[in-house]
């Protein structure tokens, strides 16, 4: 089985210790479950190996952009993780959570004036800016409230991850960040050290998602720890703090690469703190921001079969009751997933057929070329692993589809997370 959290028992799927057919009859389908334990497991490598590396003060900041909902901030907190923040909806969700703000680091390249305030009306720690003009308006926002805010400058080390053009963030033209190469990211560190309400502890950068091994991130490191060294010689500033980002990735299918993420911490932060030895300036506090390696492995997704299309000569489709509206990821990058009938063993004849949703879209696929039993029918019960991340959080109410409910597990007890939509949920902010 792709992970150690499910198996095939008298040919029913468990997952997390808990009968995903009994699930699904509970909840109903479409259903995101997410098996906490996992997340907690997650966690704590991230931690132990920050918290042991070469680098004192470092930690790990969960990136709420891959799975936002309030109890995943009660897990984060209790497990001493910090929270990275991208819109105001992210921290309204972490504060009512109670998740504690001073730990909460503010991303994204557009923060409007109402953002900012909201967020230093919030408590939040850290701003990651972006850009210029954003360090005139977060000095000239926290200038008004008589505070001095702590801020990270989001820079592009113009690194290639060689992974999706989609999720490469750190290339020189990418849209976030200042770039180091054309001489802009030590101006703009110079402007924030000149900003009497701007607290420079350091830099950023994220250079893509689903990295397999340590050279993205040594590539990163290279060229973060060179610019911190221009920082100091040139501006003589310290960089107390240098964020390296997320981006590891998790196996989809089987026959994926895999990483072993602590060793791989380890490796770079060690590399870090050699790389300052050398240039002779201050080993930085790591960052990381964990968001697919913490929360992707520990969910799947339960469907209920509708209809099986059978086109003699051509192919086949199974249509389930959810679709692009609640993941996706297909759509937009071709992802690849693992696809399980949930409620019948494994099958000895099979088809081949493409698990496709209930939207009005000829795009509207899940997974096309899966293998499904034979005889399966209207009713039965289909499961998509690994889809913990970038699935609930980018889910959709397209074609007025209500969102699936979150359903948590942990050693085969089950407690709702996020209550499935209603029709009135959809009609909450129209005038009649």
């Amino acid at each position: 089985m792709l992970y150690d959290n499910i198996e095939i028992k008298d040919g029913r799927l468990i997952f997390a210790g808990a009968d995903a057919a009994k699930l699904a009859e509970k909840y109903g389908t479409p259903l995101y479950l997410m098996d906490e334990e996992r997340i907690r497991q997650s966690c704590r490598a991230y931690s132990e190996a920050l918290g042991g590396c070469l680098c004192p003060g470092s930690k790990a900041i969960y990136a709420s952009k891959a799975c936002c909902f309030g109890k995943i901030y009660k897990i984060i907190a209790e497990e001493g993780l910090g929270a990275d923040v991208v819109s105001a909806g992210e921290i309204y969700t972490a504060k009512k959570a109670g998740f504690p703000m001073e730990e909460a680091y503010f991303q994204g390249n557009n923060k409007t004036d109402a953002d900012i305030s909201f967020a230093m009306d919030c408590g939040v720690g850290y701003f990651v800016c972006d850009n210029f003009e954003e360090l005139d308006a977060v000095d000239a926002i926290a200038g008004q409230r008589g505070i001095k805010q702590k801020i990270l400058l989001r820079v592009t080390p113009g690194i290639d991850p060689h992974t999706y053009d989609e999720v490469a963030t750190g290339k020189v033209d990418s849209k976030f960040g200042v770039a180091i190469e054309t001489g802009q990211a030590l101006e703009a560190v110079k402007a924030a050290l000149s900003k009497k309400n701007l607290d420079f502890r350091g830099i950023h950068c994220h250079v893509g998602s689903m990295v397999f091994d340590s050279d993205v991130f040594i590539r990163s490191a290279a060229v973060m720890t060179g610019f911190m060294s221009d920082i100091k010689k040139i501006l003589g500033a310290d960089t107390k703090i240098l964020d390296l980002g997320g981006g590891y990735g998790v196996k989809y299918y089987e026959g994926q690469g895999e990483i072993d993420i602590p060793a791989n911490i380890r490796l770079v932060a060690k590399y870090v703190a050699e790389r300052c030895s050398s240039l002779g300036i201050a080993v930085p506090a790591l960052r990381l921001e964990p968001g697919r390696s913490i929360v992707a492995d520990a969910g799947i997704t339960l469907y209920t079969v509708g209809s099986v299309k059978k086109i003699t000569g051509y192919k086949n489709y199974v249509s389930v009751d959810g679709g692009m509206t609640d993941n996706p990821r297909y759509a937009l990058y071709g992802s690849r997933y693992t696809v399980l009938t949930a409620n019948k063993p494994e099958p000895a004849e099979t088809i081949e057929a493409d698990l496709v949703g209930r939207c009005c879209e000829s795009g509207d696929i899940i997974q096309p070329g899966v293998r499904f039993p034979t005889d399966i029918k209207r009713g039965d019960l289909v499961a998509v692993l690994t889809t913990g991340a970038y699935n609930y959080s980018m889910a959709s109410n397209y074609n007025r589809i209500p969102r699936p409910p979150v359903v948590t597990v942990s050693a085969g007890r089950d407690s709702l997370a996020v209550r499935r939509e209603t029709l009135d949920d959809l009609t909450g902010c129209d005038i009649f």
